[in-house]
């Protein structure tokens, strides 16, 4: 979908006679910032972000290294606040949504659609606190690898094993749920050593935290998987 998206791009920023330098900055902005694709004016910024052009109201395109905290108005940190994140969900939705660009150019149609899958995704990421703390990271330049079990301790790992076996053995709904209750907990623990983690700028603690939280929410999804069949 992004190599459509960067041929948009391509398409809206080499249209001749565009105010384009050859270094890839705007002329009509000395600050370095790309100047409109449609009448070649200065972008002014809406709530953060250069989504429409000051003079002739364009939808500008996304941004090819979106900042997911920039453009969901939270500040870069694990601790976020739910209500105002749906809210900020809402108004950039109402502002691209492509229903509102069915009769703009094609180009404007492209760019809704790409601002629109990028705003689902800021939001779905930042919404949950593992997919946000995996995010966080992943803007500090770590990662966690698939398949890296050895790096967990045996007891945590004997601890997710036995959680398994008995939610295997689990053959009525109360069982089952006194299994989730104990999964929720946990998720919830982890949950405030991750934030503690990442407020004293412990990456290394942030990242076997998110491990973890990894198992439980597979866990998780497994409960609820037992719940439906029981």
């Amino acid at each position: 979908m992004w190599r459509g998206a960067a041929g948009s791009l391509r398409r809206a920023w080499g249209v001749p006679g565009r105010p384009w330098s050859s270094g890839g900055s705007a002329a009509s902005d000395p600050r370095g910032a790309p100047s409109c694709w449609n009448c070649g004016g200065q972008r002014a910024s809406v709530g953060g972000d250069a989504l429409f052009c000051s003079a002739c109201r364009a939808l500008q395109p996304p941004s090819p290294e979106p900042d997911f905290f920039r453009l969901m108005d939270c500040g870069r940190s694990f601790t976020v606040d739910v209500r105002k994140l749906q809210h900020r969900y809402q108004q950039l939705q109402r502002q691209v949504h492509p229903d509102n660009f069915s009769q703009k150019s094609q180009t404007e149609r492209d760019f809704s659609e790409q601002h629109s899958t990028l705003v689902n995704e800021a939001y779905r990421t930042l919404l949950t606190p593992i997919s946000r703390g995996l995010y966080l990271l992943k803007l500090h330049g770590m990662e966690i690898p698939e398949g890296t079990d050895s790096s967990m301790d045996m007891e945590f790992l004997g601890e997710i094993m036995e959680v398994n076996e008995k939610l295997a053995e689990a053959h009525n709904e109360a069982a089952t749920e006194e299994i989730g209750a104990f999964v929720r907990a946990k998720q919830k623990e982890l949950t405030e050593d991750l934030a503690r983690a990442f407020e004293q700028g412990d990456l290394q603690k942030a990242m076997k935290l998110l491990g973890k939280m990894k198992y439980f929410s597979n866990l998780d999804e497994k409960v609820k998987i037992k719940k439906t069949s029981t």
